[in-house]
């Protein structure tokens, strides 16, 4: 049996039949300082509620999975050290041990699909790295998306990866791909990039359409939608190209590699960008949860 906790809000939205949209909690450990992180959790599940849906931040936490959080629990697990980055491999080792854990892209999509719950909101999903011809460094979270029936919103891929070849995975994958409201794919912090997008739908109500015709089909996993950052907090990718590089280039030079590389390369861009890069991260994580609620909104519909 599945060792499962569910929070107040949680419990209660699926008593009542509310609209959930998950949450990973990555984005807390590994992706922001305290108290910025948990400030910016709080943010992203306030506006949630604030467009009808109910958010589930998830984690692992002493071998419980955790479908939400409760204030304190948040508050913990912002200021915890040394929390283990769980994906597909290493979740269920970490419950079975009584362990915690924060959880990435394919975490999250593996518990929201157990739990329920069909939409998912985060800031980019994980790809191809540079150099995978050598490394073969390839996020778990493209075969998640293969795999698991979840809609999840993101800015597209993280821009430190080998955006064309993390894409034409997924297309290998069969993974849909849909741009929101614009022709071309988005590229995290910036609003577009020079990749056509292999769907474009304009509102929640055709996402969620494309998701419930998929399950009546039969096909397996979920879709991709990569929502723009708005422009007023994008960063142009002009700007960030020789700053990802130099980043890129200090991580090789320290033989950084596995799940150290994602987040040494976004402190570094933070860094690089004067703290530009977490406000625009922030910007986008919000206008992600808001598009999330609208579709959790129209799938339960």
């Amino acid at each position: 049996m599945i060792p499962i906790t569910y929070s107040s809000e949680v419990t209660k939205a699926r008593a009542d039949g509310t609209a959930i949209v998950a949450l990973e909690s990555t984005i807390i450990t590994h992706g922001m300082p305290f108290p910025q992180n948990v400030e910016t959790a709080r943010l992203v599940e306030d506006d949630i509620k604030a467009n009808g849906a109910t958010p589930a931040t998830i984690a692992v936490m002493n071998g419980r999975l955790h479908i939400g959080l409760e204030p304190g629990e948040l508050d913990a697990l912002g200021q915890a050290e040394d929390v283990a980055k769980l994906s597909r491999a290493d979740i269920a080792a970490c419950i079975a041990a009584g362990k915690s854990g924060a959880t990435t892209v394919a975490a999250t999509m593996i518990a929201a699909h157990l739990a329920g719950i069909h939409v998912f909101a985060t800031g980019g999903i994980g790809g191809v790295h540079q150099g995978a011809d050598q490394s073969f460094d390839i996020s778990a979270d493209l075969h998640e998306l293969a795999q698991t029936p979840v809609t999840v919103v993101a800015a597209g891929a993280k821009a430190i990866l080998d955006l064309p070849k993390t894409f034409e995975v997924l297309e290998t994958l069969g993974v849909p791909v849909i741009a929101v409201g614009q022709d071309v794919i988005p590229a995290f912090w910036s609003a577009t990039s020079d990749m056509a997008a292999p769907l474009r739908m304009d509102t929640a109500a055709e996402i969620a359409s494309a998701q419930k015709m998929r399950s009546a089909m039969g096909l397996r996993g979920g879709q991709l939608i990569t929502n723009p950052i708005p422009h007023d907090a994008e960063i142009p990718a002009a700007t960030l190209a020789p700053i990802i590089a130099k980043a890129l280039a200090e991580a090789e030079a320290q033989k950084i590699s596995a799940k150290a590389v994602t987040p040494f390369l976004l402190g570094r861009i933070f860094e690089l960008t004067d703290g530009r890069s977490l406000e625009a991260n922030i910007a986008l994580v919000r206008n992600n949860a808001k598009l999330a609620a609208e579709i959790a909104i129209a799938m339960a519909d």
